[in-house]
């Protein structure tokens, strides 16, 4: 018997002998293991440096023995990335934020040429860069809708280089009729709004878009839209269009000559006159030209010898055409007034402003289009609106109905070459919109100097009718 720690006596087992001798053995197997793979460690053959590891051979100095050691150092791969350029970023801090070699940034800004296109940036621009170690590989930008520029560092430095980035000038002829609203008419057709206020634009001298727009008006629109690689980027210039309004129909063609552009009549007529029949872009109209109107304030029969538009205050006032301020200040019921005399015994007036724009004063010159004050509801008014008068001679007259003067028109020495261009576009307007339409050749931008330019591309036209993708083609309103 055997006494416990505790005092207390315990059995002795008869298998006690076996199981040390069983410890024994496993304790025995574990060494003889152990040596083995002690002894294979040894004799293995010694490591490969890694593949990512690249040898630096060391030399000796002078006189000592010649030895060769192996240090790892890391060698990195050159890593092309895309930059977003952010709000007020710079190349300066655009290469502080990626770690990269401000040397290689004055390399590159130095090369001739090229200054102007690297440093003008705009928020959400992309630059493409490929660097390693910091160093920069090759850089590369777009500097314009048809050009990128490409920068690709050589065993003598930098070189720069602009390549064409080719458009493709596709015509297209559309036709749409009026319901409710010009914008409306031309989202049915496919006609993005920036084309449909062009058009509003070239038609504003002889149709208030405001007040003379009838349900049933219709209209075409040949205009030109711009391919990259297949893919619709915008609308172009409107070429010539048509509008039907109340029966009455106009015509007009894009013609430029001597650097200068204009829209003219198939007779050569310019369609800019020297009033606009509308000082607002379009808003909603309270009432129109009423000699015989019942004035909503003094509830008095009150002629209301012009026409009233509706629109929130604040609204830009337009001059109707190039005149002189007669008159600026309050002028009893009409408020903040402005007066301007034109030429031809004319005179404009406009009522119930609520502030004039700035350098407009009392004998200063304005321009037909140029701001001149904003919609208000001051002096009689029910509610903010601009009130407008066209006067001759201090007459009245309906400016919706008047008759307004028009500019020169085309010389003679420059109406052959009106017609001749003119010719294929006013075909294009009596013509189904699938018709076939002329070549058109995108200008090719200049090279800066000291950047080798490649050779200049050609660009078809094609004809084109309203396509799948036209989601992408709208205009935000």
């Amino acid at each position: 018997m055997q006494r416990n720690i505790d005092g207390s006596f315990i059995k002795s087992s008869r298998n006690a002998p076996a199981i040390r001798i069983a410890t024994l053995c496993m304790l025995l197997a574990g060494v003889l293991i152990l040596g083995f793979v002690v002894r294979q460690h040894q004799h293995r053959a010694p490591l490969r440096a890694p593949a990512a590891l690249a040898p630096v051979q060391l030399k000796a100095s002078p006189g000592a023995p010649a030895t060769a050691a192996v240090i790892p150092q890391e060698a990195s791969l050159a890593s092309p990335v895309e930059i977003i350029v952010r709000r007020n970023d710079t190349l300066d801090a655009i290469f502080r934020r990626m770690s990269l070699d401000l040397g290689d940034l004055s390399a590159i800004r130095n090369l001739p040429g090229i200054r102007q296109s690297l440093d003008y940036l705009k928020p959400g621009d992309a630059i493409k860069l490929t660097q390693k170690n910091g160093e920069v590989r090759e850089l590369s930008r777009r500097v314009s809708e048809t050009q990128t520029l490409d920068v690709v560092r050589g065993n003598a430095g930098f070189t720069a280089q602009l390549s064409d980035n080719p458009v493709e000038t596709r015509v297209r002829t559309a036709v749409a009729t009026i319901d409710s609203s010009l914008f409306q008419a031309a989202e049915s057709a496919d006609i993005s709004d920036a084309v449909a206020l062009k058009l509003a634009n070239v038609f504003a001298w002889d149709i208030d878009f405001v007040l003379d727009i009838r349900e049933g008006d219709h209209f075409t629109a040949v205009y030109e839209q711009i391919y990259q690689g297949g893919k619709y980027l915008r609308d172009g210039e409107l070429l010539a269009a048509e509008f039907t309004n109340d029966g009455k129909v106009y015509r007009t063609v894009r013609f430029a000559q001597a650097g200068n552009v204009g829209y003219y009549t198939p007779q050569g007529q310019p369609m800019r006159k020297a009033f606009l029949r509308a000082p607002l872009d379009f808003t909603r109209v309270s009432s129109a030209f009423n000699p015989h109107r019942l004035h909503p304030i003094l509830n008095t029969i009150r002629g209301h010898m012009g026409t009233d538009y509706a629109a929130p205050i604040g609204t830009p006032v337009h001059a109707a055409g190039d005149g002189r301020v007669s008159f600026e200040g309050l002028r009893g019921g009409y408020g903040n007034a402005i007066m301007l005399a034109h030429g031809g015994n004319v005179s404009t007036l406009y009522g119930h402003l609520s502030r004039f724009a700035r350098n407009v004063h009392v004998g200063s010159h304005v321009q037909q289009g140029e701001v001149i004050a904003y919609v208000g509801m001051t002096g009689l008014a029910t509610g903010p609106h601009l009130h407008y008068e066209y006067l001759i001679d201090g007459v009245h007259k309906d400016p919706q109905t008047v008759h307004l003067p028009g500019a020169e028109p085309l010389r003679a020495d420059a109406m052959r070459e009106f017609q001749l261009a003119a010719a294929p576009l006013l075909a294009e307007l009596a013509t189904p919109p699938a018709s076939s339409t002329p070549l058109v050749q995108a200008p090719a931008a200049a090279a800066p100097p000291g950047v080798t330019p490649p050779g200049a591309t050609a660009v078809a036209a094609a004809s084109l009718a309203p396509s799948a993708d036209a989601n992408t083609k709208r205009s935000a309103r």
